[in-house]
């Protein structure tokens, strides 16, 4: 009767563990996910993580490279046992994980977690959401998306005033749009995991102090042993990013060449625009993340008014 299947984790039902293979093990499972949204450092953090002796990651798929995209694509109907074989064998001491972006905005993906791996720990990275909104259009442009590359930024953007723009205009916005709404999909986590069982970065952050990020996340996580990611990354002045060390610690080793590409800077007039428009938004999130005790990330504290502004707002509006 079910419209879309939901697999659940056998090892948390005893009808299914009497029928269960005895050959297979929920040990395979992942121990925590890495939800994105995309465009906001996630590679980096997946390259991160492996470096960690305590910590593996899923099997490279030849389709999507590091990302399972399990919960938020067709792999799901592939089904638990195809879950399990893109995981290597775990040593005890070891944690499990699996990183896809394109689970943090997608609407069936918690629920579908949340069946499978309702103890699992989420891992979600925050960027500005006008770099990111902007990042995601740089980064069609460099696929040579038709409707990037044929299209400026500002085209896009204002394509919702525009009542004849092409369905593919429309859709490239909404992309660059709709994953930055991060209030909305952080929602729909909190609605069915408990907020010790999510973390958040800030995707500014991780650029500029990944081994503070790192130390924190590691606590969160509870791995042992904590490792001092001062000598396993380092700065690269021409990549303009952190990159890891290679061995001998005499040069470092960075990303491909797609990744932390120097974009030409966004127009000030199109950044205006995202902040106007990701304004409401911010501020929910800031209220959210205040409401839970969670730190706010630090490009949220220089988009989010200061309550004497709410207030001076609040007077303004008397009159």
């Amino acid at each position: 009767e079910e419209v879309d299947p939901v697999w659940g984790n056998p090892c948390l039902d005893k009808r299914l563990m009497e029928i269960w293979s005895s050959n297979k093990s929920c040990s395979q499972l992942p121990d925590f996910l890495v939800l994105g949204p995309q465009k906001t450092g996630t590679t980096a953090l997946y390259t991160f993580l492996g470096l960690h002796p305590s910590i593996r990651h899923n099997v490279p798929s030849p389709h999507t490279f590091e990302e399972v995209q399990f919960f938020s694509g067709n792999n799901y109907y592939r089904g638990l046992d195809w879950y399990l074989k893109v995981f290597p064998s775990r040593e005890s001491a070891e944690l499990m994980f699996e990183k896809s972006a394109t689970y943090f905005d997608s609407d069936l993906a918690p629920k579908r977690v949340k069946a499978m791996l309702p103890n699992t720990k989420l891992v979600v990275l925050l960027l500005a959401p006008e770099k990111r909104a902007y990042s995601w259009y740089q980064h069609q442009v460099a696929h040579k998306l038709p409707a990037a590359v044929e299209n400026s930024f500002s085209r896009v953007l204002r394509s919702i005033h525009d009542p004849n723009a092409p369905k593919a205009i429309t859709d490239l916005r909404a992309r660059c749009l709709h994953p930055s709404e991060y209030v909305r999909h952080l929602q729909r986590w909190m609605s069915l995991f408990p907020v010790s069982q999510l973390h958040v970065i800030d995707g500014d952050l991780l650029k500029t102090h990944p081994v503070t990020v790192m130390t924190d996340l590691q606590a969160f996580l509870g791995v042992h042993p904590v490792l001092d990611y001062s000598n396993f990354i380092r700065f690269n002045p021409r990549k303009g990013f952190y990159c890891q060390v290679t061995r001998g610690g005499s040069s470092t080793s960075c990303l491909g060449r797609s990744k932390g590409k120097r974009y030409p800077p966004m127009a000030p007039e199109d950044e205006a625009y995202l902040k106007d428009y990701f304004a409401p938004h911010n501020a929910r999130l800031a209220q959210l993340l205040q409401e839970q005790n969670m730190p706010l990330p630090s490009w949220l504290h220089s988009s989010t008014p200061s309550q004497e502004q709410h207030d001076l707002d609040a007077v303004g509006a008397g009159f």
